[in-house]
């Protein structure tokens, strides 16, 4: 199915949801053949409350697993529709790990995917086989070893800057594996979570995922800073076994002009 094209046609709004949802019951963001997704749940609401097919834009496509705090999408309707109670018939249709936190009619020049000029993820670890309480299972990924923070952050800070960074993407045929990676940083919270911080201009496929798996193998001891550092230089692929799980990674927020929303 083809994307709207970048300007509502003439007699349409086009109409910017931020949404949240807990990915780990969904098979990521784009609809797939015989698997439940966000963009299928949104898609199938839409179109009962509008009596019309409706196609949606996303700001970043998560993969299976992932989850999202600030994501955005948009969408053209016919300038007669009813929008006003929007917000609220897609919360009372949809399940209870999707939510639509807003709904705003934009300026006939946005475009949820191209007007974005940055993307944040954050990525959570409970390091020292400690125990993830039930709470917090969702978006946490445990961790059988003792992460050094200051490791972390020194291999994180190798990384940051405009890169070819084909040894942290999965491989897809044409597409451009140069990004700008802005910021790649980490903490550790008052409950001993490790968290990352991390945001650039766009991300392939899987690279928050390939970034972190990297960056632990130098915080608990098994490569050293040069070994980052060679990777990226080199372009050699980090192996799967260490790209981390989806479920300590969330899509916080997208920010357009400057601006930043539902962090």
């Amino acid at each position: 199915m083809s994307e709207p094209t970048l300007y509502p046609e003439s007699g349409f709004l086009r109409i910017r949801i931020d949404l949240a949802y807990d990915g780990t019951n969904y098979a990521g963001w784009a609809k797939q053949p015989d698997q439940r997704t966000i963009q299928e749940e949104i898609e199938t609401a839409l179109a009962k409350i509008t009596q019309s097919p409706i196609e949606t834009i996303v700001a970043g496509r998560t993969d299976a697993g992932v989850h999202a705090s600030g994501q955005v999408v948009h969408f053209d309707v016919p300038e007669n529709s009813e929008i006003k109670e929007l917000l609220f018939k897609l919360n009372r249709m949809l399940d209870d790990d999707i939510r639509v936190l807003k709904v705003t009619v934009m300026d006939k020049g946005f475009h949820a995917r191209f007007s974005a000029t940055r993307r944040y993820y954050t990525y959570k670890i409970l390091d020292g086989n400690q125990v993830v309480s039930p709470l917090h299972r969702v978006d946490v990924a445990p961790w059988y070893r003792t992460l050094n923070l200051d490791l972390l952050n020194s291999a994180s800070a190798l990384l940051i800057g405009e890169h070819d960074f084909a040894a942290f993407c999965k491989f897809r045929e044409g597409a451009s594996t140069v990004r700008n990676l802005i910021r790649f940083n980490w903490i550790r919270d008052d409950e001993g979570y490790l968290i990352a911080e991390i945001a650039a201009d766009a991300f392939c496929y899987s690279m928050v995922r390939n970034l972190v798996g990297a960056v632990v193998c130098v915080a608990e001891g098994r490569n050293n800073l040069d070994w980052i550092s060679a990777m990226l230089a080199n372009k050699e692929r980090v192996p799967d076994s260490l790209v981390f799980v989806a479920r300590g990674l969330t899509l916080s927020f997208v920010e357009y002009n400057g601006e930043m929303v539902y962090g």
